[in-house]
């Protein structure tokens, strides 16, 4: 069997590609030159009140660089389609696309409902009228349902720990030598140095960056809001000791800090356990004071609802918190959990010390900014209203303070989330926390980092994922800014 080009019979295109990226590069520079070098462009004003501008050579270099911009995007387009259309004939490029075939479904279906009915909601419908941040979005729902697709096995050509005989190190497009029946005929990235296909590794890695980040911030901003709100509103000595302990955490390195939570001898303490079970109480106790505080003048229709809701909310804790029926399992002693029949999921303890580092490390400096926030906020209007009404100071701190500091904790959560994959990349890169077979970008890229100067092909991917991931979060939490300040 052949191996695969990467462009295959599209090769046509490839030309064109290069005649628009040179245009687009050439157009940036110039106007990058002609921002610093030019006079500022006349104004005038039109007779019905408009303003005009003048075009000259700053106006023809933002022309020429939004045409060779579309020009790139057209063509990206078309290598998609055709590559979709055409499948392996198209090379690599018309594989991998065939095989994202469920993303790019799946992609279309958000935005076209999105756009249709995004007066209706709120701002995320806002953000479609940001191209900066309609770009963002698109690249981390791109790798959010790669994830999800690939944890059901529907985009992986190979199983990421299966090595197969005579594909070390192979370049991208390679056939297997020995080809089974129903098993995908090449290794589409090539194979790493273990023989292991890279680009189902890449596909896998990106749904463990998927489990771990978002949700890991999201017990992250539990915590410190949870700490922040009353450490704001109150002020006194609550708030000194809450943000001495904050400050004091934040004065360690945090690679350091991470050093020191997921080395083995840390772990087999159970110290990170321990943190489980005080890290991930916050999430119960903020659902538990945000109801109460909604519903107290309710108590008929409050309580159950209390005991619902809390009564899942700690079976969930318990579960997450209980491995193998037992939150603490040491050489030393046993502290018993959640009996193994009653237990949704069993977390790998590599995966759990990770999560609750993330949690740990991002946690004062969410408390940090919910408490300046609370500290600015609590001087408005609206609260003295609220609290001559006799509202309560939790009511006030979460349906008052908290619903109107949303715009720049909105922002804080997406920027954080692409910290915390940067973390996580930066752990699997050196090797801690997750075990070393782990399709994870970082050990990925550690792992191929070793023949780098022989090979760029097994470290490249998860390097371009983690980067595209990383782009996209910053470029929505840009247009979230962007479209929270014209509230």
């Amino acid at each position: 069997m052949e191996p695969l080009s990467w462009t295959g019979s599209i090769a046509f295109l490839n030309p064109l590609l290069m005649i628009a990226i040179a245009a687009l590069v050439l157009s940036i520079l110039i106007w990058i030159v002609g921002s610093i070098l030019l006079p500022e462009e006349q104004v005038s004003v039109n007779a019905d009140g408009t303003v005009a501008a003048s075009g000259g050579i700053r106006g023809l270099t933002q022309q020429a660089l939004r045409f060779s911009f579309l020009a790139c995007v057209g063509l990206a387009l078309a290598y998609l389609v055709l590559g979709i259309l055409m499948g392996t004939s198209a090379g690599i490029i018309g594989a991998m696309s065939q095989q994202f075939l469920p993303v790019w479904v799946a992609l279309i279906i958000v935005f076209a409902m999105s756009i249709a009915f995004k007066r209706r909601l709120g701002l995320y419908g806002k953000l479609y009228d940001s191209p900066i941040g309609m770009i963002g979005f698109g690249l981390v729902t791109f790798w959010v349902f790669t994830g999800i697709f690939g944890a059901l096995d529907l985009i992986v050509t190979h199983d990421p720990l299966v090595q197969v005989s005579g594909m070390k190190n192979k370049v991208p497009g390679t056939p297997l030598p020995n080809l089974e029946e129903g098993e995908y005929a090449w290794y589409l990235l090539g194979g790493d140095n273990l023989a292991r296909d890279v680009f189902s590794r890449m596909v896998k890695g990106a749904w463990i960056v998927v489990q771990i980040a978002p949700l890991a911030t999201l017990f992250a901003f539990m915590v410190g809001i949870t700490l922040g709100l009353p450490a704001g509103y109150y002020g006194g000595r609550l708030d000194t000791f809450l943000s001495f302990l904050a400050n004091l955490i934040l004065a360690f390195p945090v690679i350091l800090l991470f050093y020191l939570l997921v080395t083995p001898e840390i772990v087999a303490t159970g110290v990170p356990n321990y943190m489980a079970a005080v890290l991930f109480v916050f999430p119960i106790l903020f659902i538990g004071v945000l109801l109460n505080s909604r519903f107290y003048t309710r108590p008929n229709f409050r309580t159950p609802l209390l005991i619902g809701v809390l009564g899942v909310a700690i079976w969930f804790y318990l579960s997450l918190i209980s491995t193998g029926g037992y939150v603490i399992n040491t050489d030393s002693y046993r502290i018993w959990g959640l009996p193994t029949y009653l237990d949704l999921f069993d977390i790998p303890g590599g995966i759990l010390v990770v999560f609750v580092s993330v949690v740990f490390v991002n946690s004062p400096t969410v408390f940090r900014i919910v408490r300046g926030l609370a500290l600015d906020i609590k001087t408005r209007d609206y609260v003295a209203a609220a609290q001559t009404r006799g509202e309560g100071p939790w009511y006030i701190m979460l349906w008052e303070i908290l619903p109107n500091a949303r715009g720049p904790l909105i922002v804080d959560f997406c920027l954080r989330i692409g910290y915390t994959t940067i973390l996580l990349g930066t752990l699997g890169f050196f090797g801690l926390g997750l075990p070393p077979e782990s399709p994870d970008w970082g050990s990925t890229i550690n792992e191929g980092r070793k023949l780098l100067s022989i090979y760029l092909h097994p470290a490249l991917p998860p390097a371009l994922a983690l980067l595209s991931l990383v782009l996209g979060l910053n470029l929505l939490a840009d247009g979230l800014r962007e479209e929270s300040l014209k509230d």
